[in-house]
């Protein structure tokens, strides 16, 4: 007899109408969810949740009132823990969705395609969940440092782990995070940036980069008292005056 994973009890939350309608359809086409309830605001998203006990929930962020951002706060209080999905029109929420532990972020309009990566994950988020007799345990505190970083590309965000970053570029609002051969824009100031980052494994050199530790070959200066330091890529990235401090911090000196 062939295995069948079990439904996820869903629950759609939205105040537009026609984007719950779309969410319905897609999620009809999708036999790994079961959709149980939706709801037009937060209040009421709070109440089905509680009742409910929905194992996902599809969550819009810009709503009246209490937006979607309030209402997974509000759920974490009450000690339910199903996964969360926002789904959304607005890339800027990502940074506060993920430090909510969210399982994943779409930007409308949703594709099927789209949607069914996102079941995926929650999926694998809902088989690492501990048992119910674990969850009430205190949660273990987050992390002091970001872990992880979710990005726009293309038509969605993708998900870069901090230790794959081999350096980080400020491009006027934007930074750009170089990652191997290939480099994403997240829209955020290099100081804020600098503040979510583990100091013992990225280091800034310069008011515009910042560079993962391990990633530097060596530190050189021209005679004239300019440090540049040499990157395993090749490239080399002229160190600041002011990070030069920084710079002799790594060397011991």
């Amino acid at each position: 007899m062939s295995y069948t994973a079990p439904s996820i009890r869903t629950l759609i939350v939205d105040d537009e109408p026609l984007a719950i309608e779309r969410l319905q359809m897609l999620c009809a086409r999708e036999p790994r969810i079961a959709l149980v309830g939706t709801a037009t605001d937060g209040e009421a998203a709070l109440r089905l949740i509680e009742g409910l006990r929905p194992d996902l929930v599809m969550l819009d962020i810009a709503m009246p009132l209490l937006d979607g951002i309030g209402v997974a706060r509000a759920v974490g209080r009450m000690g339910i823990r199903p996964a969360v999905i926002f789904v959304t029109a607005f890339e800027g929420f990502a940074v506060e969705a993920f430090d909510l532990a969210a399982v994943d972020y779409m930007l409308k309009p949703v594709a099927h395609d789209r949607l069914t990566r996102a079941v995926g994950r929650v999926e694998i988020a809902l088989r690492n969940r501990a048992p119910e007799d674990v969850a009430a345990a205190p949660a273990a505190p987050a992390p002091e440092w970001a872990e992880e970083f979710w990005v726009p590309h293309r038509s969605e965000l993708i998900r870069i782990a901090a230790d794959q970053i081999d350096r980080i570029e400020a491009e006027r609002d934007y930074m750009r995070l170089h990652v191997g051969t290939h480099s994403y824009l997240l829209h955020q100031t290099i100081s804020s940036l600098e503040e979510r980052l583990d100091p013992q494994q990225f280091v800034r050199l310069h008011r515009s980069h910042i560079v993962r530790r391990d990633h530097i070959a060596r530190l050189r200066h021209d005679g004239s008292g300019v440090w540049f330091a040499a990157l395993a890529d090749g490239s080399e990235i002229r160190i600041g005056r002011t990070f030069l401090a920084n710079a002799r911090a790594m060397t011991g000196r």
